[in-house]
């Protein structure tokens, strides 16, 4: 790919930089499992969307954004990327994100807000959110709000109704593809090590296995660095035991 169309401005200040980057990323980093297939593109630019969410690289995110949606992904996946990641990064970390794909898709010339995709009520959402824990985490997070002490068991009733209940049943991802995103958020911020292995594994029971997260893995290491990849390595085949 042309380093000029990704990177304008580096090319032009740092040119021997931007060729070293654009070779590696988007040239040496895509062959990289030969027994797979090439990662589609829509789902690589997911990963690599979220992932620069979690390491909070809003100037590349800002660079790569326009790729992702010419490559594929949709406007309404780029969103629930976003969305998603409050649960997982925090607001005061996500509202600069969302305002960089707001501002790309008004330049687009698409319409705000996009269609609704939430799917449950109110008064729905804790035992929806709930059934979404037990597809990928099993059935000891059954009505996970009732254990544990009970000076805590508020944070539970959140994670279901919350960070599972309004945002996992949403529409627009699947659940591979949000546990997909979940994880690269946890291995790009760093310092997440027990919940990052606890999404491998509810990556792998919803379908993605340790070869594709050992590839999504390799797509985003040139946004994050060696250090939180081997680290995210190390998570999945601690998952896979």
């Amino acid at each position: 790919m042309d380093m000029k169309k990704i990177f304008p401005g580096l090319s032009e200040s740092d040119p021997e930089f931007a060729q070293i980057f654009t070779n590696f990323a988007f040239g040496e980093a895509l062959d990289t499992l030969p027994e797979l297939p090439p990662m589609d593109d829509s789902t690589r630019y997911l990963a690599i969307l979220a992932t620069l969410l979690g390491c909070q690289g809003l100037g590349a995110f800002r660079l790569m954004l326009p790729l992702a949606l010419d490559g594929g992904l949709t406007p309404v996946e780029v969103k629930e990327a976003v969305y998603q990641a409050a649960a997982y990064l925090g607001f005061g970390r996500i509202l600069p994100f969302l305002d960089a794909v707001n501002e790309e898709l008004t330049c687009r010339g698409i319409a705000l807000p996009l269609e609704p995709q939430g799917t449950v009520e109110p008064e729905q959402r804790r035992e929806a959110g709930n059934q979404v824990q037990v597809e990928a985490f099993g059935e000891g997070l059954r009505e996970s709000w009732e254990q544990g002490p009970k000076e805590k068991r508020h944070i539970n009733s959140w994670l279901a109704s919350n960070c599972f209940g309004d945002y996992y049943t949403r529409k627009g991802l699947s659940l591979p593809q949000r546990e997909m995103i979940t994880f690269c958020f946890l291995a790009a911020q760093g310092g997440c090590d027990p919940q990052l292995t606890a999404h491998a594994r509810a990556n792998i029971v919803v379908g993605n296995d340790r070869l594709f997260l050992i590839h999504m893995v390799s797509q985003c290491l040139p946004y994050i660095g060696y250090p939180r990849s081997l680290n995210a390595l190390n998570c999945i085949e601690n998952a896979s035991k």
